[in-house]
C-alpha cells in the first residue's frame, strides 16, 4: 500500500517537473530579452529538474540510487545561480540589456 502511493506521488512529480521544464522551454522561447529568458532558464527548470529527481527518487527508493540523485540536486542547486548570475553579468557587459528596464543599477559606475 505504501508503495502504491509513493509510485503515484512520484508520477505526479515527475509529471510536474516535466510540465515546469516545458514551461522554462517556452520561456527561454518567447520571453522578449536577456534577462527574462535567463529568469525563465533558471527558476523554473531548476524547479522541475528538482521535481524530477524527487519524482525518481520515490520511484526506485534504494540508497545507493537516492544517493545519486541527491548528488545531482545538490548539483543542479549550486550551478543554476552561478550560471544565470554569469549570464546577466555578460549580457550587461556587452550591451545586450535595456538599462531603462532596470529598477536598480548597481554596476552602473564600473
Amino acid at each position: 500500500m505504501l508503495g502504491t502511493i509513493a509510485d503515484w506521488v512520484g508520477g505526479l512529480f515527475v509529471v510536474a517537473g516535466a510540465v515546469l521544464a516545458l514551461a522554462a522551454g517556452v520561456g527561454v522561447l518567447r520571453f522578449p530579452d536577456v534577462l527574462d529568458r535567463m529568469h525563465a532558464a533558471t527558476k523554473p527548470q531548476t524547479l522541475g529538474v528538482l521535481l524530477l529527481l524527487a519524482g525518481l527518487a520515490l520511484r526506485l527508493r534504494s540508497p545507493a540510487d537516492i544517493g545519486m540523485v541527491a548528488l545531482v540536486a545538490l548539483f543542479q542547486l549550486a550551478t543554476a545561480p552561478v550560471a544565470a548570475q554569469m549570464i546577466g553579468r555578460a549580457a550587461y557587459r556587452s550591451g545586450r540589456v535595456d538599462r531603462s528596464l532596470l529598477d536598480a543599477d548597481e554596476l552602473a559606475g564600473r
